[in-house]
């Protein structure tokens, strides 16, 4: 994608004080998001995915301290905003679907009162000028009888619904940039796909930059243009959603995707790739690579020091103290690595 960046986040970094100490939920994230491009932030739960996302939206919890060289933002500091200029923003150029839309959605108020209070929250003016607006975004995304449902409460929609709605809502102000924290996870199958088709129209209609956190690689593989994998609050590779695919680099990488059944290829009763253990805590100081004690490929050298980034190509990144080509290697079986 061609274009100045909507958003360039250069060593963001979110420590959370907990009771046993200082918990580094995001350690030295960098990237950046043009007009009209979709990154996807990929890896398991509990790998910082979401806790980015916040930190983008100033959303961190009372205990949460935000570290970064540069989180630019069209042109502003997001990390030393005020308060005040922060809440102008969300909703308004900067907007955020969170993983439940019931959850974000006041149970006592109708459709069209929450849509319309985000209209004149940030561009004021008639009541029905905000009215209008809600009605022609819900027809947008494909909601029948947008004017019925907006006189509705949130009970009375299906989660499709919600979901839709939740986005047109999103759009009432035409953000620059938006979060899609796995905005698909409590559909099913049918309404997946639809709902990420009317993103990516959607995108490219209003040329929104769009950050799509998922776990579900079949989701990046479709709507990806850049690709940041997370593991333990790191990103360990990174590149274009091409690059990412044709070539993993990172051993976690490689073992995300062993994890995807292969049509005529995986064994119709056997079993599925997986990566065994579970990520690491994150509490407390941390050297060497994170991923070593899953990894097959480990070694001494896995163990002392920061690791940094290296090139495996000209756009793309990973974490690792091997060269490109023996981090590649043979797909690992992932039976375990060294401690």
């Amino acid at each position: 994608m061609s274009g100045a960046p909507v958003l360039e986040v250069e060593g963001l970094s979110v420590d959370i004080d907990v009771p046993a100490g200082k918990l580094h939920a995001v350690s030295d994230v960098s990237f950046c998001v043009r007009p009209g491009e979709t990154l996807c932030l990929v890896g398991e739960s509990g790998c910082g995915k979401t806790m980015t996302s916040l930190a983008l939206m100033r959303l961190l919890p009372p205990r949460a301290t935000l570290t970064a060289r540069r989180m630019s933002f069209e042109g502003r500091d997001l990390a030393r905003l005020s308060e005040r200029d922060m809440a102008r923003l969300r909703g308004d150029r900067l907007g955020m679907i969170f993983q439940d839309p019931m959850t974000s959605l006041n149970p006592v108020y109708r459709i069209g009162d929450q849509m319309e209070e985000v209209w004149l929250r940030h561009r004021g003016g008639a009541r029905a000028a905000a009215r209008k607006r809600a009605e022609f975004l819900l027809e947008r995304v494909g909601i029948i009888n947008p004017r019925q449902r907006l006189d509705q409460y949130p009970h009375q929609l299906s989660g499709g619904l919600r979901q839709r709605m939740m986005i047109a809502m999103m759009l009432m102000c035409e953000p620059a940039l938006l979060i899609a924290d796995e905005p698909t996870t409590a559909l099913d199958v049918t309404v997946q796909v639809q709902i990420l088709s009317l993103l990516r129209d959607l995108q490219q209609e209003f040329r929104m930059g769009l950050i799509l956190i998922t776990h579900n690689l079949g989701v990046v593989a479709r709507m990806a243009d850049e690709v940041a994998v997370m593991y333990a609050g790191r990103i360990v590779e990174q590149g274009t959603g091409r690059e990412v695919f044709a070539a993993p680099t990172h051993p976690y990488t490689r073992g995300l995707l062993d994890c995807i059944p292969k049509h005529g290829q995986s064994a119709a009763r056997g079993p599925l790739g997986s990566i065994p253990g579970i990520v690491p805590s994150l509490v407390g100081e941390m050297s060497g690579c994170s991923f070593r004690n899953r990894c097959a490929l480990a070694h001494e050298a896995c163990r002392r020091g920061e690791v940094a980034l290296a090139q495996a190509g000209a756009d793309h990144a990973y974490r690792c103290v091997l060269p490109p080509g023996q981090a590649r290697g043979q797909a690992p079986a992932f039976a375990g690595g060294a401690a």
